[in-house]
């Protein structure tokens, strides 16, 4: 159900931003609709333009979303360019530049680099770049595929039967690669997991190598890869495609687990705290949309077009809506694995899970052990920007959540990672690079 349309403040406020013509319109209607918080500061948005990055991935709806259904202008950000990145390391080089020098403000983003860049241990020079996370833009699905050459071990959610098959090949002198999409970024983390979970250490068993999200399918059809783990819509068109098959879904390993953020800038929020809010408030909006199972379609053909993702839409459609042909001869229906936008606090960015993110690039030495994951959390994460704007939208008590941690969280191998004590989650793995 749409939120914002159960409020009617929130539906005058609408009709009356879509009125605006001009500058002045559009002040007197942020300020009568928004009496306290960042829009009451100054008069509307500091800004009409913003850029903002985003991969060939299922995830990045809401930004798209957004900018089809004119969300975005809605809050006075005419000017949103969403424009297409190549790879992750191309967000990472356009965030480093920012928009003044030609590159991007923000991006639909993978959750731990927001970290990364605010560290600077993914930047030239390990030059900081402060960034904040307004947002999560969606919970699970995300997939790990196989080769087909594997297909018969049956390796599913348990990995246990690739441990002797990737051993064999490595015996015959072959490498046995695993794909991920960036280091540290979540993609790397659930492939990570799943194959350690299963006695196969990442880092001596295997090669994992690093491949855009939309090269993903190309390469394991001519062999350079022997399972990855990306977002969709590349599972599905792999399965598609009759090249490999969906060992599992990453709603599998963790239900209901956090994926990409809306990640921008520090300066260009601190520069544009009303632009800012206004743009969250729209992809919040975006979010919604996205959630409710009638729009599906829509968002399939919108996402699948040459602009935006260059797929048939059918390579979209059907685990967005809970529907998943894993290849190997299952198929189940309606599930609750589809892509959540909204839904279980979706879009809430709980502190605890940016934790979990710290917590795993610790765990393979990506970060030192020694960080200081609360302070960093506190500077980058501004769920206080995204409490506020859903008090602005008019969102129900009941859909904010209480408190900045969701609490315990139990994975498909039986390991909890409790947010209190981290260290004890660590020293429960036996896989793992630190000590």
């Amino acid at each position: 159900m749409d939120i914002v349309r159960k409020r009617g403040r929130a539906i005058r406020r609408r009709a009356v931003l879509r009125a605006a013509g001009g500058s002045a319109a559009l002040v007197a209607a942020i300020r009568a609709g928004f009496p306290a918080g960042a829009f009451a500061q100054t008069a509307g948005p500091e800004t009409r333009k913003v850029t903002l990055g985003f991969i060939a991935l299922t995830d990045a709806a809401p930004l798209i979303i957004a900018r089809e259904k004119k969300l975005f202008d809605r809050y006075g950000i005419t000017d949103a360019n969403i424009v297409k990145q190549a790879s992750w390391g191309t967000t990472r080089d356009n965030i480093v530049l920012g928009s003044a020098a030609g590159g991007i403000d923000g991006a639909h983003i993978l959750t731990p680099f927001p970290y990364q860049l605010s560290l600077g241990t993914v930047t030239p020079e390990n030059k900081p770049v402060p960034m904040f996370i307004l947002a999560r833009l969606n919970y699970d699905c995300q997939g790990i595929s196989v080769a087909k050459e594997f297909i018969d071990t049956g390796a599913r959610l348990d990995a246990r039967p690739l441990k002797e098959a990737f051993a064999k090949k490595r015996a015959a002198g072959r490498d046995v690669k695993c794909a991920m999409t960036f280091p540290g970024g979540t993609h790397d983390l659930w492939i990570r997991y799943w194959l350690a979970a299963a006695g196969i250490d990442p880092d001596k068993d295997v090669s994992t190598i690093v491949v855009p999200p939309p090269q993903m399918v190309a390469n394991m059809k001519v062999g350079n890869m022997d399972a990855f783990c990306v977002g969709e819509p590349w599972n599905e068109q792999l399965v598609n495609q009759g090249i490999g098959y969906t060992a599992c879904t990453t709603g599998e390993l963790w239900k209901n687990h956090p994926e990409k953020s809306l990640g921008l800038r520090a300066d260009w929020v601190e520069k544009h705290p009303n632009a800012a809010m206004g743009l969250l408030m729209a992809v919040l909006e975006a979010q919604q949309w996205c959630d409710r199972l009638e729009n599906k379609e829509e968002m399939s053909t919108i996402l699948g077009k040459r602009q935006w993702f260059n797929v048939p839409p059918a390579d979209i459609i059907n685990r967005i809506k809970g529907d998943v042909n894993y290849g190997d001869g299952r198929k189940m229906q309606g599930t609750d694995l589809l892509m959540k936008f909204w839904r279980e606090h979706a879009s809430y960015p709980f502190r605890s899970h940016d934790l979990w993110f710290l917590t795993e690039n610790q765990r393979w030495g990506r970060l030192p052990a020694d960080i200081d994951t609360k302070a960093i959390i506190a500077r980058v994460n501004r769920e206080d920007l995204w409490r506020e704007a859903a008090k602005m939208l008019g969102v129900a008590e009941a859909e904010i959540p209480s408190g900045t941690s969701r609490g315990p969280e139990t994975f498909f191998d039986g390991k909890v990672f409790n947010p209190e004590d981290p260290a004890a989650y660590l020293a429960s793995l036996a896989i793992k690079k630190v000590a």
